[in-house]
This record gives C-alpha cells, structure tokens and sequence, in this order.
C-alpha cells in the first residue's frame, strides 16, 4: 500500500539524564562506616552525585549531531530549547520542539483519534528516532493521508521509532536495538556520523525528564511493512 514511503524509509515517537562514616575527629566509629558503606553502594547503581549534578547542569553534555548546534542557534532558550527539553515529560517536550510538530499530531491523536499515545511514551523511559518534519514531508501526501488513516499501521510505525530504556549516544553507537513494536533498528557508526537504518541523526541525546532522542531525517519503517509493501 505504501511502496513509496517503504522506499524512502531508512520517526515517532517522540525528546534527562542521573559518604562517609567518619566523626567529627576524624575517626571511625562502629557503625557509622556501615551506614557509609550502605550509602556507596546504593549510590553506585544510579551514578555519582556529581555525574548527576552535572547532567541536570548541561543537558547538551551528550548531545551528537551535525545539526545540533542549529538547532541551539533557532531554538537558544524557552521550552522547546535543549534546556527546556530536559524540564518536560517526553509527549510535552516533543510538542516544544518546532522541527516536530507533524510526530507530536501523531502521537497525540490529532492525525488519527485511533492512535494516542502520550500516557504510553509519557509512563516510562525510552529511547526513540524521532523524524522531524520533513521526514513525514518527504512522504508523498497520498501514501502519508493512506498511512494515518490505517490506525494499526500508524500505530505500528509510531512504536518502531521506540525502544524501552534509555540509551545514550556512546552507548547505542554501533548496536542493534529491539524497539517497542517488536522488530529490530541497525545503529551505525558514532557521534556525529550516528545513523539509524541508514538515516542520519540530525541531532542526538537530547534529554526529557523520561527519555533520550535522537532527530532522525527519515520515518523509518518497520522491515515487515516495507516487504509487504
């Protein structure tokens, strides 16, 4: 049904990062190095104080993309700003951010009633591609009117763009990754040269309160539509 959009293929949904048991002269007592001890080890499976400290400080910290510094220059402050992104859960942030108002239409099922997604992407951690929008503008207007009106082919394409937990830049360089609607997505290469099926990330590692993005240039689809197609 939709050849041409399985040939272009190659976003959604839709854009936050993470002492001691001495007295006062210097010396240990009994019991305080146990609570000190028990405090290191919680504390090392959530990141040291200062990783988070400095995540909270600078979300553009892990950010990768030739056109990240862009999109800082048209976006520099506000909600739909880097900054701004990180303050917000993922369905609010994504709706902040200019270059991707036709992904937050869909979904939030304005595109198709069908087809809302916000308390999903909004209810746990994920990683998702988002396609800005001249992604879904590259898709010729019949294929793309015939996409949204199939409310399980939209739903699938929308939940192949989301991988549960969050993964930053260093961490899916070069990986396979199973995404939410069950098939996998090929990351090659690294930092700025990151791609995600063969379509470049515009920018990657953006930050919400629940999840990491990354800007893709291309609605990616699902390897069994694409052969159905």
């Amino acid at each position: 049904m939709l050849p041409k959009l399985g040939a272009l293929a190659a976003t959604v949904a839709l854009m936050s990062a993470c002492s001691g048991g001495m007295s006062d002269d210097g010396e240990t007592d009994d019991q305080q190095p146990a609570a000190g001890e028990s405090q290191a080890s919680d504390g090392g499976g959530m990141g040291s104080d200062e990783d988070m400290d400095d995540m909270d400080m600078d979300p553009a910290a892990n950010l990768v993309g030739a056109g990240c510094a862009d999109y800082a220059s048209m976006v520099p402050d506000g909600d739909g700003s880097v900054e701004g992104m990180s303050q917000d859960p993922l369905s609010v942030a994504a709706s902040n951010n200019p270059l991707l108002t036709t992904l937050t239409s869909a979904v939030s099922g304005e595109l198709n009633p069908d087809v809302n997604l916000v308390d999903t992407l909004d209810g746990d951690e994920f990683t998702v591609f988002a396609p800005v929008d001249d992604a879904f503008g590259a898709i010729p207007e019949d294929d793309l009117n015939a996409l949204v009106m199939d409310a399980d082919s939209l739903s699938t394409v929308l939940t192949y763009h989301v991988v549960p937990g969050q993964i930053t830049p260093d961490e899916i360089a070069d990986s396979t990754q199973t995404t939410v609607q069950g098939e996998d997505v090929e990351i090659t290469g690294s930092g700025d040269e990151l791609m995600v099926n063969g379509s470049t990330v515009i920018c990657g590692g953006v930050q919400t309160q629940n999840a990491t993005v990354y800007l893709v240039d291309t609605v990616l689809m699902p390897p069994s539509m694409a052969d159905a197609s």
